[in-house]
């Protein structure tokens, strides 16, 4: 049995290791959350198995070692015999071991499960992949993501089990992109149920209020080597700043035929959208260079992973870490 155990143990390490090795190279797309649930519910079978059924008959073993050794040694000394050699602490080292293949599942399971908990229902770090939330967010920002704050979720399949707090305009907050929820992505919300968000010639206008815009110094892309226009935008209790371009067009090109799409109307100066029941249009602050809610439409509540908060790692500049708006 043991020896049907370490090939399937093998072959199992195999196969995860294959789906991450193919993941990485992009030959198929990954779903961590998956795979670190599947990965949970694996090494949690083994470190059940290891508790109730390996562990203890590796201390049956142990206890018969230390009793045939007694015995053995007390027929010694009945036959005169007062020194005896006595090698069993060594064999018992042997037999109480681990065999790799549970020193791998059940021997993981404790830091996996942990990682699984924290990650799935505390906090989710992510990196910044693009330039779409600059300025307050730089491409290669590590930061954290409250997964609670929105409501407390299933993995996996995000189904909400417990109510907390509803977005407000101005939050930061990952979501499942909605033409493909295997993907996440980060915005502002700019505007919640029921709200009519205008943005017209590059001004925000929610429901017929235009939000106060305030120039700031131009900001410098180090990446891009360029100057961008920037702003204060305050939107309900947040303030923060954006980025406008001046030699792109207010003009919305390319938009999907998303769902709700009637609820939205485009023209020269930019897109006027009535937000449903249920749904978040959002924003990249870096408002010339996002792709968002104007192009492919709103985010369903469903597709909420958490609030963003907190950068904890920039390498290359320390200076980053810390709360954002």
């Amino acid at each position: 049995m043991l020896g049907a155990m370490s090939s399937m143990t093998a072959a199992l390490l195999a196969v995860f290791a294959g789906y991450a090795g193919a993941w990485y190279f992009g030959l198929v797309e990954g779903n961590f959350s998956l795979l670190l649930f599947l990965a949970t519910v694996v090494t949690g079978l083994y470190w059940l198995a290891e508790q109730f059924y390996f562990l203890p008959q590796r201390r049956q073993a142990v206890a018969a070692l230390e009793a045939n050794a007694a015995k053995r040694h007390a027929e010694l000394i009945s036959q005169g015999i007062q020194h005896v050699d006595d090698n069993t602490a060594e064999a018992k080292t042997r037999l109480i071991m681990q065999p790799w293949w549970l020193d791998w599942t059940a021997g993981l399971f404790p830091v996996i499960v942990v990682v699984f908990l924290l990650r799935s229902f505390l906090f989710e770090p992510f990196k910044i992949p693009s330039g779409s939330m600059i300025p307050t967010l730089l491409v290669n920002d590590l930061i954290l993501v409250n997964k609670f704050y929105y409501g407390v979720r299933l993995p996996v399949i995000n189904l909400k089990v417990l109510d907390n707090h509803s977005p407000q305009r101005g939050d930061v907050m990952v979501f499942r992109y909605p033409p493909k929820p295997s993907l996440d992505y980060i915005k502002r919300v700019v505007g919640i149920p029921g709200d009519e968000v205008a943005y017209l010639n590059k001004q925000l206008t929610i429901n017929g209020k235009p939000l106060p815009k305030t120039p700031l110094p131009d900001f410098f892309d180090a990446d891009a080597l360029r100057y961008a226009k920037q702003f204060q935008e305050i939107n309900g209790n947040k303030t923060y700043r954006l980025l406008n371009d001046d030699e792109r067009p207010a003009f919305v090109a390319g938009a999907d035929d998303f769902v709700f799409r009637d609820n939205c109307r485009y023209s020269n100066e930019g897109v006027v959208c009535k937000v449903p029941e249920g749904h978040y249009f959002m924003m990249g602050d870096n408002r010339d260079n996002s792709l968002d809610s104007r192009y492919w439409g709103f985010v369903p509540e469903k597709n909420i992973v958490g609030k963003a908060f907190f950068i904890w790692m920039h390498f290359g500049n320390f200076k980053r870490i810390g709360p954002f708006e």
